[in-house]
């Protein structure tokens, strides 16, 4: 007889993706092995108040973390967060197996010393064993994760300003790849080796990891994004941000919009993703790409999987991790499938509620 409810289980948490022009939050529950999308919320965030990742308006970030929260209707305050994968320093190394925990935090911190080019002081330092090494089997391979202190405090207040409870600092990246391991079901062969990327279009950047196998093998950003649509518009019809972010969303634009603006924006990001695939193949030793997914805001304009699929040669999808989950009833599932793209950080992050 199994009694494993008696363990105690990790603290539920919520996923809070910090975004250029969003925070958005998803909570999960899991039953099994079988998780249900419980709720989740987008609360747009005002021009400007993150800036290249960077929290430059505390203030409103914390208000826009209040009202998603309110929004949300949970219950749960504890709050997983990540930071941009740009401010954050990986590195991959190889320590001797059977050290302690604290031999190995010794150890990871002579390391670090080398190649942090900021006093350890002024850095929040964290390291994950991932495993024997693969070439000496007596040695183990140990991820470091380093980012400067005010880069997590930033984030950590604009939870704390709204009442929540940081829990856990992810990477952008590591969240978009927890993710991606739902997605991965839904692919031939459930991805088994397979190169995929997953191109995230937000606001300012656009975001490629490439993974093999479910492991990053590349990434990338390029300063295009969705920001890039809402000038067009803005310009062809003389409309102010505001009316062209709204008209952008809601529709409403003359005829001659899809034509002359949406479609040539289309082309262009097409363009750009097929830029970043070159650079990925200039760059390592491989030269094809199984499937790419589209994730972000953009990736759910109509068609624009088909413009990428025909200008790559390589078939496109949109991302979405919470396919083969349940849905509380409180979920509008049109809508959902409008913003599971943009989710895929939130999701992740989510999913550290079930770590071991």
């Amino acid at each position: 007889m199994n009694l494993d409810f008696l363990k105690p289980k990790s603290p539920p948490l919520i996923g809070v993706d910090i975004s250029t022009s969003a925070v958005k939050m998803v909570e999960l529950s899991e039953v099994g092995k079988h998780l249900t999308l419980e709720r989740y919320v987008i609360e747009p965030l005002p021009k400007e108040a993150v800036t290249d990742g960077n929290i430059v308006n505390l203030e409103a970030v914390g208000e826009a973390v209040k009202r998603a929260w309110r929004v949300l209707g949970t219950r749960i305050k504890n709050a997983g967060l990540a930071l941009p994968a740009a401010a954050v320093i990986t590195k991959k190394i190889t320590v001797p197996a059977g050290q302690t925990e604290s031999e190995l935090g010794l150890q990871v911190e002579t390391e670090a010393n080398q190649y942090i080019p900021f006093a350890l002081d002024e850095v929040n330092l964290d390291f994950q064993v991932l495993g024997p090494s693969p070439a000496t089997p007596d040695e183990v391979e140990v991820l470091i994760a380093a980012s400067r202190k005010e880069k997590v405090e930033d984030r950590v207040a604009a939870v704390e300003a709204a009442g929540l409870k940081a829990m856990v600092m992810d990477v952008e990246s590591f969240a978009t790849q927890a993710a991606f391991e739902l997605i991965q079901r839904q692919l031939p062969e459930n991805g088994a080796d397979q190169t995929v990327a997953i191109v995230d279009i937000g606001a300012a950047m656009m975001h490629i990891n490439v993974l093999r196998d479910g492991q990053q093998i590349y990434s990338r950003e390029q300063a295009f994004g969705g920001n890039q649509l809402t000038q067009d518009i803005q310009r062809k019809f003389s409309l102010s941000s505001e009316e062209a972010e709204a008209a952008k969303r809601n529709g409403g634009l003359p005829d001659n919009y899809e034509p002359e603006v949406l479609q040539p924006f289309m082309d262009s990001l097409a363009l750009e993703i097929s830029r970043a695939l070159q650079f990925f193949f200039t760059s390592t030793q491989y030269n094809t790409v199984d499937h790419i997914l589209l994730a972000g805001g953009c990736s759910v304009i109509p068609g624009l999987d088909e413009v990428v699929a025909s200008r790559t040669q390589v078939s496109t999808m949109i991302a979405n991790p919470f396919l083969n989950m349940s849905q509380s009833s409180r979920i509008k599932t049109r809508q959902l499938l409008l913003d599971a793209p943009s989710l895929l950080i939130a999701c992740g992050l989510a999913l550290r509620r079930f770590d071991p």
